[in-house]
């Protein structure tokens, strides 16, 4: 996003540039975020006792009423408590713009710079950022509120309606919009706005809410309270397992705490054990010119991992990686890719002739060190069997022996399922290293090779059906003949008798995309996170999040449209419609 949605009025107010309105009163928009939406919404009482709670917003803006609440949050909220934010942005601010709009509410500083640190990106999609010394999470959907509103599956206790203008931006507050709003709503929810404009008030009537004109504030003589009927149920307390100590288990276990989850950790072996124990990985998005939903779900994975990952600095061996192009064709869907707007603007280059590809944000990490990071000591414990019952679901080890009954289970379990999955296979790949090469960056063309701790990682080999772990020499030599091919400089180095390499399977499906939510046929409370095939430090983080959420009933940051590619019951449709 090239042009600023923000300009500066001559008596120093922040103004749309698109939609010619003001982001907030010039009187005092803290007061204002305070008096319409919290004060609006019935905040703090509406979350008194309250575990989880969240909030919509309509309007992110410079993220003034998300810090008003912030600053209530933190003040009265339960100490154990979790608050989930979705907000909607179609024209984002920069976090240097948003600082210089925030300056002016110092007694907000800290939680200005808390916020301002993790910024989200401007990227079209779904962000997540976390803020957890805050005890919530932020989802920004930056695009229109219709279809966000229609991607989001998140349940809100209290809606901020801060659109700009009903008359100047009347696509935020269409009939379409205001009843995607009731339909995202928990029963129960208080919403607040600034603005009484008659079709607002009968769109929210028509779509059940309970409205009402109350006294405005500072020169806006009313506003408006609304509430729909009903009460939410608290969600009773989960007992929950994660089985698997790959980068999938770890994810899950990262996921589970942020939100204030315990779980019980099963692995049969030592972290990394399986497809995630290499000494070194390459985090980038799968290309797709297409720049269709995949491409969508590939990016927002990549943004969601990288900052993470950053967030482990001694994690990361390497910055950036150059795709080269492996055909006359890619040349075009480089530019394609380079020019979309499902990227952070800058992030990826076309240069070079042949040209290729540059992603600046791609990284090298060590998964040792993440691993270690998000898990706490599994129970080293090979899980044999699952079997439900009245209680939940029990889970065996070796023997027939006992290991504890779980309301919910996630599989994070690669290539060793414990539920049938004929769209599962195994395919095992070789990777190999060496210490004669030195490179601070990946490079990919039909192999890849990364920098690691020692030198270079580089390979892999992919063979389907193929189940053993012995390291190959023959394997070494494709590794190595691939890489005479992408950087013949690299391999003219290397020494083939001085070679050292590991061999694991990883788990595909049959159409080459993850699996994450419930498994399908089985009753309630099993979930899968696998099927990652060679992306799972590129994908794992998110989808754990998105796993998480639908274990717990939380807001995913996954959108529908993104989360019904993943979804195990793809199979299953698929295969019903084909019967139909």
């Amino acid at each position: 996003m090239a042009t600023s949605p923000l300009i500066w009025s001559a008596d120093g107010q922040p103004r749309s540039a698109i939609f010619d309105d003001v982001y907030f009163s010039a009187e005092d928009g803290l007061a204002e975020a305070r008096a319409v939406f919290l004060k609006g919404c019935g905040l703090p009482d509406a979350w008194a006792g309250r575990r989880e709670f969240v909030v919509g917003e309509l309007g992110f803006g410079s993220g003034l009423n998300i810090l008003a609440q912030l600053d209530l949050w933190t003040r009265t909220s339960d100490p154990a408590a979790h608050l989930h934010i979705f907000s909607i942005e179609a024209y984002p601010l920069t976090r240097e713009e948003a600082a210089r709009v925030l300056a002016a509410w110092p007694q907000l500083a800290p939680l200005a710079e808390a916020l301002l640190a993790v910024w989200p990106g401007r990227a079209r999609g779904f962000h997540r950022v976390d803020l957890p010394g805050l005890r919530a999470t932020l989802d920004l959907a930056v695009m229109e509120a219709a279809p966000a509103l229609e991607n989001w599956n998140g349940k809100a206790d209290a809606w901020f309606l801060d659109g700009f203008s009903p008359a100047l931006n009347p696509d935020m507050w269409s009939p379409q919009v205001l009843a995607a709003v009731a339909r995202a709503s928990a029963p129960g929810a208080r919403l607040g706005t600034f603005t009484v404009a008659g079709a607002v008030r009968r769109g929210l009537s028509a779509q059940g809410f309970e409205v009402a004109k109350v006294p405005g504030h500072g020169r806006k003589r009313e506003r408006l309270e609304a509430r729909l009927p009903g009460h939410r149920v608290a969600q009773p307390g989960l007992r929950v397992a994660v089985i698997g100590g790959g980068i999938g288990g770890a994810s899950a276990m990262r996921a589970l705490k942020v939100v204030g989850q315990g779980a019980v950790h099963f692995e049969a072996d030592t972290l990394g054990a399986g497809a995630s124990g290499n000494r070194a990985a390459l985090v980038t998005p799968r290309w797709d010119a297409g720049l269709g939903p995949l491409t969508s779900l590939f990016a927002q994975g990549h943004y969601r991992a990288t900052c993470l990952y950053e967030g482990l600095p001694e994690a990361i061996l390497g910055r950036g990686a150059v795709q080269t192009a492996q055909g006359p064709r890619d040349a075009g869907r480089f530019v394609t890719l380079a020019g979309s707007d499902l990227f952070e603007a800058g992030d990826l280059k076309v240069a070079g002739e042949p040209p290729c590809l540059n992603l600046a944000s791609a990284l090298a990490v060590e998964p040792a060190v993440i691993l270690a990071a998000w898990t706490e000591c599994p129970s080293q414990v090979r899980v044999m069997r699952l079997a439900h019952g009245r209680d939940g679901w029990s889970l065996f080890g070796e023997a027939n022996k006992f290991l504890g009954v779980f309301d919910r289970v996630i599989l994070a379990t690669g290539a060793d399922q414990l539920w049938p999955a004929p769209e599962t296979l195994p395919v095992r790949g070789q990777a190999s290293w060496t210490d004669q090469v030195q490179t601070d960056h990946a490079v990919v063309w039909g192999g890849y090779g990364i920098p690691t701790r020692e030198g270079l990682l580089f390979g892999a080999t992919y063979d389907r059906g193929d189940t053993g772990v012995q390291v190959r020499a023959e394997d070494h030599r494709r590794n190595l003949a691939s890489l005479a091919v992408g950087q013949p400089q690299w391999a003219a180095a290397i020494d083939p008798e001085t070679l050292g390499g590991r061999a694991s399977i990883r788990a595909t499906t049959t159409d080459y995309l993850p699996l994450a939510g419930p498994v399908a046929g089985v009753p309630d409370g099993i979930h899968v996170l696998g099927g990652f095939g060679s992306r799972g430090f590129s994908l794992a983080p998110l989808l754990a999040e998105h796993v998480v959420a639908l274990a717990l009933d939380l807001p995913s940051p996954l959108p529908r449209n993104l989360a019904a590619l993943v979804a195990p019951q793809r199979f299953a449709d698929r295969a019903a419609r084909r019967g139909g």
